[in-house]
């Protein structure tokens, strides 16, 4: 295969499926275990046990879990008299789901919603502290880490925080 020059792959590589799929491979493959082998499942690689109490959590309980508490933060803003559409409103929902949060999850391990969705939040080798909390409601206030997961499903704000969803 003959390249043109300043086109292609560097000195005599090729460019194509395996060479693209080796690039991809590593968050398409899967959890891996530390020696590089894929999982069976997720959480594998975190020492969690596949499924029960203890396990991780999926995303659709998380999700469930996370529309409730949005829910109960929205009507708790209405009963204040602060309306939704205006930016008093919005900001003050965002504010009541933090304090949630921050309240619930450093006192009990768990909001309202992730009690009725049978989850909690725990830290990976030690206990949860505030200080865990804090950095892990402020990263989901933040949006984007909490819809950046890993190959075991846990969001960018619970891997920065150390701490993981997992089921009761």
């Amino acid at each position: 295969m003959t390249e043109q020059k300043g086109r292609g792959p560097a000195a005599g590589a090729t460019a194509g499926p395996s060479t693209t799929r080796q690039a991809l491979g590593g968050w398409l493959d899967g959890p891996q275990l530390p020696d590089g082998e894929p999982g069976r499942y997720r959480g594998e690689r975190l020492g969690l046990p596949e499924s029960g109490p203890g396990s991780l959590a999926g995303q659709g309980r998380r999700i469930g879990a996370l529309a409730v508490d949005w829910g109960i933060a929205y009507l708790i803003a209405t009963a204040f008299g602060w309306h939704p559409s205006s930016g008093q409103g919005q900001w003050g929902v965002l504010a009541i789901f933090a304090a949630e949060h921050l309240l619930l999850v450093s006192t009990l391990g768990f909001t309202i919603g992730k009690r009725l969705f049978g989850l909690h939040v725990g830290k990976l080798g030690g206990p949860l502290t505030p200080l865990h909390v804090i950095v892990r409601t402020v990263l989901l206030m933040l949006v984007i880490p909490a819809v950046i997961w890993d190959r075991d499903g846990r969001g960018l704000h619970d891997r920065l925080a150390g701490t993981v969803e997992l089921l009761r």
